[in-house]
Order: C-alpha cells, then structure tokens, then sequence
C-alpha cells in the first residue's frame, strides 16, 4: 500500500516522540525519580523499551510503501502504551501527582497519535483502493 504523506509524517512524529522520551528518560532517571515517584529503573526501563520501537516506526515513516498491516501493528501498539500509561498513572505506588500528570499526559500524546495514525491509514487504503 502507498502510504499517503500525512501518514509518514505521523509516524515519523510517533518515532520522534520514542526516541526523544527514550534520549531524556535514560539518562535523568536517576534525577527525575523522586519527584516523578517512580523508580528510576522502572523509568530508565520504560524508556530504554521504546528505542527498538522508534526505529521501526522511523523505517516505517520513511517508506513511500508497506503493509497496512505493519501500520495497524503500530496502531494497536499505541493503543496498547496508552491504556497501560492511564493504568499506571492511577496505580503506580508512590506516584505522585506530577507523576501521574507526566504519565497520563504521555499517554494521551501516544493515544492522539494512534488516532492520527489510523486516520492516515484509513485514508491511504482508500486512495489505493480508488486507484485499482
């Protein structure tokens, strides 16, 4: 499938936001530990998971043509961080507000990119559909 231009920017936005978490996360999550109330090396963890991540949504974003399955794979991934930012935010022990703020907010920011992403994907199987 072609995929269209907004879709390829999203999920080059989507790789972005793995590696930029990942680039801030790593390194400070010693720092920001205490005040977020979230262990470092859960923070560092959660962090260090989305690079291999970013670099598949980076190839992806990057290809003029893929499978709309692998988009829809990044899709219900999203989806998936999201639920568990929401869930985690309401249950961590020891969060604390800024903390659920920061992962709750980081939750909706992957949730809004989902759906950007699966409105690109929608569009782009309808070009292509309008073409055969």
């Amino acid at each position: 499938m072609q995929l269209s231009n907004f879709l390829r920017t999203v999920l080059k936005l989507d790789a972005a936001s793995c590696l930029a978490m990942a680039a801030i996360f790593i390194p400070l999550s010693g720092m920001l530990s205490q005040p977020l109330g979230i262990d470092a090396a859960a923070l560092a963890g959660a962090a260090a998971s989305v690079v291999p991540i970013g670099l598949f949504v980076l190839w992806l974003g990057s290809r003029r043509e893929a499978r709309a399955g692998l988009v829809a794979i990044v899709i219900l991934g999203n989806i998936g961080w999201a639920i568990a930012s929401f869930a985690a935010a309401g249950s961590y022990p020891a969060i604390t507000f800024l903390g659920q703020v920061v992962v709750a907010g980081q939750g909706l920011a992957v949730l809004v990119l989902a759906i950007a992403e699966w409105a690109g994907l929608r569009s782009s199987r309808q070009a292509e559909l309008g073409h055969a």
